[in-house]
């Protein structure tokens, strides 16, 4: 099924005078099949638009429609959504099938039925061995999968999950990423996953939605908003390196515009270059290392080979190819070009 969130503002009332508007406008189509990726920064609106969606929070004004049915008044036993947060919520003392089981059978869901499910889901997600044990028994990933497998049983027109592999290693966050995603393709359920990781957010989405303070700042492929970000917040924000901003007069082009350049991008030049800088720092990053370099006043940062590095304090020139450029209003306006 579709979901639509159509022009939703949440508003949240506080003993000072002005409310805290938690989602301001906020519209939103997930085509059925389809996994969105809502990502920002902390305090963006991200956990109350899922919450909206689920019927979990009041509406000041907008709608929320699933397969085309306005449910905005609706509790939310009568939306058909899953809900997966970042704390699994398990109950310690059930077991794995219990756990899974427990929605279901307080639904009066009989007996047959719900053993089926619940070995249906099981198996699907691999955890058929560990439905007699318990949630301490269970490493992070096992946990996430019951989780899921909770939702799933369900059969839910919609998945939210809330940030579901935030708690997880590294090693093993990347491998429940790829299992989320193969899941959620098999399932063919729309899907609503927030995460404030951009990472993840590149890696899992068919269409990224960019929130700050409760505003859509730009949603599209996730090859597009790298490509061509919206605006300056959206060039830094969505990448594994922020962009790099400088003052168009810094680098020699008229004008009061901001240029931005990936630190990717950048060339450490052996003699002259657009910039020039010391190094203040140099990290590591697998075969690659980022390097720190101070122009005048601005950190910028450039990804090279970890073998043709720089040391700390040496003077670099910096430079780059045109097509590299971005231009901006200012150091947070919109993109020109």
């Amino acid at each position: 099924m579709t979901v639509a969130v159509e022009h939703v503002r949440c508003v949240y009332a506080r003993r000072r005078a002005d409310p805290l508007v938690a989602l301001d406008g906020v519209s939103l189509a997930v085509d059925d099949g389809e996994l969105v990726v809502v990502v920002g920064p902390s305090g963006s609106g991200k956990t109350t638009l899922l919450r909206a969606v689920a019927g979990l929070e009041p509406l000041a004004s907008g709608r929320v429609r699933i397969g085309g049915r306005d449910v905005t008044g609706e509790p939310p036993a009568s939306r058909r959504v899953a809900m997966v947060f970042q704390e699994y919520a398990l109950l310690p003392h059930l077991s794995v099938f219990e756990n899974v089981a427990f929605g279901l059978r307080a639904r009066g869901v009989p007996a047959d039925e719900v053993a089926r499910a619940v070995n249906d889901a099981a198996q699907l997600l691999d955890i058929a061995g560990l439905v007699d044990r318990r949630p301490a028994e269970l490493s992070g990933g096992q946990r996430q999968r019951v989780a899921l497998a909770r939702a799933m049983v369900r059969h839910p027109a919609v998945f939210l999950l809330d940030e579901p592999l935030s708690s997880l290693d590294t090693e093993l966050r990347l491998r429940a990423r790829a299992e989320t995603r193969a899941l959620q393709r098999r399932l063919g359920v729309a899907t609503v996953y927030v995460t404030h990781d951009q990472h993840e957010a590149m890696a899992l989405a068919d269409r990224v939605v960019v929130l700050r303070d409760g505003r859509v700042e730009q949603e599209g492929a996730p090859a597009d908003l790298y490509a061509e970000p919206a605006n300056a917040f959206v060039a830094r924000f969505l990448a594994a390196l922020p962009m790099n901003l400088v003052p168009a007069a810094q680098v020699g082009q008229r004008g009061e515009h901001v240029v931005g350049v990936r630190p990717e991008r950048i060339r450490l030049a052996p003699r002259d270059g657009r910039l020039t800088g010391r190094v203040i720092a140099v990290e590591p990053a697998g075969d690659d290392a980022v390097v720190h370099v101070l122009v005048g006043a601005l950190r910028l940062l450039v990804k090279t080979s970890w073998a043709g590095r720089p040391a700390t304090d040496d003077g670099v020139a910096l430079t780059w190819e045109d097509a590299d450029e971005h231009r901006f209003a200012s150091f947070d306006g919109p993109r020109l070009t």
